[in-house]
């Protein structure tokens, strides 16, 4: 295992595609479920894995263009082992029949869906759209396969975060936005810090399980979904823009997708836990006015405990 002290790096970098990632990666026999894997990054993270070789599911919210991107990637990569199924991640229900009907191991679970400055909008349960399809979508998709990640003996969870996590740490007084205006960006950012605290317990608890859990930031990418509220990723208002020479430069959907394949995939980085990565290194941490590393507080395990318990009592009440 390796030691807190060391940052991992590797020979990828900001421009190295999905596909690079895993030329001469073998995964054969193994199983792997990418959420929001129809189109952008999660579409070409689940190609990648399916070219090595894996069995991938794709669960989505739409069956018919999931089905339409299955095809997709069996013609290019020749694997037929390219599955369809239905998740909705703001739907607790959707979520606990995906978990409830997977059998057998999971050796690859790359949480990669999610929304991004949503107009306010609430769950049945009254949550807030993005912590509840961002956070404890995944959080429960998680926890409910955690029995399938033990079964395989090694296997890799993958939590897609944003650079966005900088701007802002969960609200634990007002997770929902019940007691001060909702911000779309707020709400964002707090999501993707969530993201980054699951990482950290999940991989303390679950060390002795033989599950490592690492969290990423995929960079800027030119064509995605996850923009469709606001038109670009590059239309984020000023304030969470900080620093605007940071030399960040947009990706397409290949290069994109690298950190989470190599997270995933790559025997370089087997072991590794609790982390957080970008362009395909272990990130440094975060310096004001630069857009890049990870903010201290995400990495917090103490905040980390609490929102895995809030986590866990926001579950139970919805029940």
């Amino acid at each position: 295992m390796t030691t807190a002290q060391e940052r991992i790096t590797t020979p990828f970098g900001p421009e190295t595609t999905a596909a690079r990632v895993v030329e001469g990666v073998g995964l054969t026999g193994r199983r792997a479920v990418v959420t929001g894997a129809s189109s952008g990054i999660g579409m070409e993270t689940a190609r990648a894995l399916a070219a090595a070789g894996a069995e991938v599911t794709l669960a989505v919210r739409d069956l018919e263009a999931g089905r339409r991107t299955a095809a997709d990637i069996t013609a290019t990569t020749g694997n037929d082992r390219v599955l369809v199924s239905s998740l909705d991640l703001a739907d607790q229900t959707s979520v606990t029949a995906f978990a409830a009907g997977w059998h057998g191991p999971l050796h690859i679970l790359v949480n990669n869906a999610g929304v991004m400055a949503t107009p306010e909008t609430r769950t049945p349960e009254g949550w807030e759209l993005q912590i509840a399809t961002n956070h404890l979508g995944h959080f429960a998709l998680t926890t409910g396969l955690h029995g399938a990640l033990k079964a395989a003996g090694d296997a890799r969870v993958v939590v897609v975060s944003s650079v966005g996590h900088i701007n802002g740490d969960v609200h634990f007084e007002d997770i929902n936005f019940e007691h001060r205006p909702y911000d779309p960006w707020a709400a964002y950012s707090q999501s993707k810090t969530a993201n980054i605290l699951f990482t950290v317990e999940a991989a303390r608890r679950w060390s002795g399980d033989g599950i490592s859990v690492n969290a990423l930031n995929p960079g800027r990418i030119a064509d995605t979904n996850l923009a469709r509220h606001i038109g670009s990723p590059t239309n984020a208002p000023a304030s969470f823009e900080p620093g605007h020479s940071d030399g960040v430069s947009v990706k397409n959907t290949e290069q994109g997708a690298a950190t989470s394949v190599l997270l995933a995939a790559s025997p370089l980085v087997e072991g590794v836990t609790g982390r957080y990565f970008e362009d395909c290194d272990e990130a440094e941490r975060h310096q004001p006015g630069i857009r890049r590393g990870v903010a201290a507080y995400a990495l917090d395990p103490v905040r980390a405990a609490r929102l895995w318990q809030v986590s866990l009592g926001m579950l139970a009440h919805a029940i």
